[in-house]
């Protein structure tokens, strides 16, 4: 008897894993070699695409389930190389640093993940929170709550005073002298400490606040805050650990010591000169643009009390440059990851980054690779995202219309697919 039951536990296990989904595609995006294909099936079992075949197959298993989207174009799941996963804008955002408890940020970070996985995001870089983030991936992967896959930062490094310091703002009992251990570096030594915190913390990546910026409580938003020495350090420590640095960098004196200093990527990026354009494509060297976080700024400036008024001057001015920037830029052959800072503005607004981007001269197919195979590649992740093809994973997303011809319609995901699981349709 004991030995019966066991067979059909056996056989029923057996039978599940078999049970493959065929998606059946109108269009489909081929993000490597940047075209278009009509009819055909994607097939997937378990967590991955095991094959993609022409015309609209037939499944071989009575198990098998068939999705029809043969009136829809079907794309890789996109993915955000800027975000904030723990936090929304509002106007209220700066009292909230001393009135949300750790577990409010956690149970407002869960509600921002589902979000932004809904909106067709099935992976993003969250570069920068309270450690709060840590978790939250560690909870997605576990399969306990949804969201996108996450590569996080845990909390971003600054300097004294600099655009990262978490005390900025705080009146002098507050201030203390924070230190590595909360991110805060003034010497090669507390670089190499920041960092390794960082790692202990759990943290996939470095981030560097490389200038001033925008929403901190401080008076400059593009001077230069870390020696050449320290993020040389910084990046060096990064490495022996298996992690990348990301440069927050608004002014061009720190994006070229951030470049120097061995970053992988630079964001925003608002007053690059040519000059240091020249220098990212040297030292191979990406741009994540951010933006729509440049234009949210600048209107939510201008609503009364919404932000200081400290930020208020720096936000009209530095909004306005930054799509300017990225059309240099991008004309100027600079690598170009996707990224939004989500967080800055609404989560689940990311896609209107798609928009900014082709309306500054980026083609729409180039746009929509930036953030497939181009961000898939700066996560190590080539070889199993950002594409639709046997063996990688199967992050699908789907949409009415062909994001190649109407670009917004990336802002209405009808179908979402993440490691195999329907979260859309």
């Amino acid at each position: 008897m004991k030995k019966a039951l066991l067979f059909c536990s056996l056989l029923i296990s057996t039978l599940l894993i078999g049970q493959n989904t065929y998606l059946h595609c109108g269009k489909l995006i081929d993000t490597k070699e940047g075209k278009v294909l009509t009819n055909k099936t994607i097939i997937v079992s378990g967590k991955k695409i095991i094959a993609i075949e022409d015309g609209f197959s037939s499944p071989k298993s009575g198990d098998d389930v068939v999705i029809d989207l043969k009136s829809k174009t079907v794309m890789p799941g996109l993915i955000d190389m800027h975000v904030h996963i723990e936090s929304e804008t509002n106007p209220a955002a700066y009292l909230q640093k001393y009135t949300l408890n750790e577990a409010d940020i956690a149970f407002n970070a869960q509600h921002f993940a589902n979000v932004t996985l809904m909106s067709g995001f099935t992976t993003v870089r969250d570069l920068g929170g309270s450690g709060v983030n840590v978790a939250l991936r560690n909870a997605v992967n576990a399969g306990k709550l949804d969201g996108p896959r996450i590569f996080t930062s845990e909390k971003s490094l600054a300097t004294t005073g600099g655009h990262a310091d978490p005390t900025n703002g705080a009146k002098k009992e507050l201030m203390g002298d924070p230190g590595p251990k909360e991110g805060v570096v003034n010497s090669v030594e507390d670089a190499r400490k920041a960092v390794r915190q960082r790692y202990k913390n759990g943290a996939d990546w470095i981030k560097i606040t490389a200038t001033g910026g925008v929403l901190s409580v401080a008076k400059s938003g593009q001077n230069p805050q870390f020696t050449v020495e320290e993020i040389r350090a910084i990046s060096d420590a990064a490495k022996d650990y298996g992690m990348n640095v990301a440069a927050h960098a608004h002014g061009d004196e720190g994006m070229q010591r951030a470049i120097l200093g061995g970053v992988k990527t630079i964001e925003h990026g608002t007053f690059m000169s040519d000059e240091t354009m020249e220098l990212m494509k040297k030292h191979d060297v990406y741009l994540v643009p951010t933006i729509i976080a440049g234009k949210t700024v600048t209107e939510n400036a201008k609503i009364p009390n919404y932000y200081p008024q400290v930020i208020v001057v720096k936000a009209l001015d530095i909004g306005p440059r930054m799509q300017d920037m990225f059309a240099r830029a991008y004309k100027k052959g600079v690598g170009i990851g996707f990224g939004t800072d989500a967080g800055v503005f609404a989560h689940g607004q990311n896609a209107k980054e798609f928009g900014y981007m082709v309306e500054a001269g980026m083609p729409a197919i180039k746009a929509i690779q930036s953030a497939t195979v181009t961000n898939a590649m700066l996560l190590k992740m080539e070889n199993e995202i950002g594409q639709l093809k046997g063996g990688y994973l199967a992050d699908i997303v789907a949409t009415n219309d062909d994001p190649t011809e109407h670009i917004d319609t990336l802002n209405t995901i009808v179908f979402v697919m993440k490691e195999g699981k329907i979260y859309k349709q």
